[in-house]
């Protein structure tokens, strides 16, 4: 008989070598003992985990799993980042907040620090203006007036140009 291959039924029980402590035993026993194990089988899985009621035997009871472990562990961390983006967020918004706020006061500054170049200029100005109108009544000497490196002194040259009287 080859490994595999279904005994033929005539075969007494005690002549089949390769059963081993099995060969006295009965067909039909054999048979109530898988159809017994088979019973428990059903029985093992009707008493899973996950069967077990609770003590009003309304609902069944949540026993934790490795599954649901797993899945509290992942919404704890999706609720983790969750808040976690929510502060980042928040945080950048802020930083945005401060730096506009930061650039328009600058521009602001800036803004002033314009007119004030301005109004500086135009100071200057009429200070010159003032300057070369003195300049023919001064008893000051016109060589000791210096005026500053770039600019034309109108008065200046054209006393430079007529001759001393």
């Amino acid at each position: 008989m080859m490994p595999g291959q279904i005994p033929e039924p005539s075969l007494a029980p005690g002549s089949l070598p390769s059963l081993g402590p099995l060969a006295g035993i009965s067909a039909t026993t054999l048979t109530d003992q898988l159809k017994l194990h088979a019973d428990f089988r059903q029985l093992g899985a009707m008493l899973h985990p996950l069967h077990f009621l609770d003590r009003l035997g309304k609902r069944p009871l949540a026993i934790k799993t490795e599954m649901d472990e797993d899945v509290d562990r992942r919404k704890r961390r999706r609720e983790k980042n969750k808040v976690a983006a929510a502060r980042c967020r928040n945080k950048k918004k802020e930083r945005t907040d401060f730096l506009q706020k930061e650039s328009e006061r600058l521009e602001t500054v800036n803004c002033d620090l314009k007119a004030q170049i301005e109004e500086l200029r135009v100071e200057r100005q009429q200070l010159m203006v003032m300057l070369n109108l003195h300049r023919p009544t001064c008893i000051v000497r016109t060589d000791s007036v210096k005026t500053p490196d770039g600019e034309a002194n109108p008065l200046l040259e054209q006393l430079a140009r007529t001759p001393p009287k």
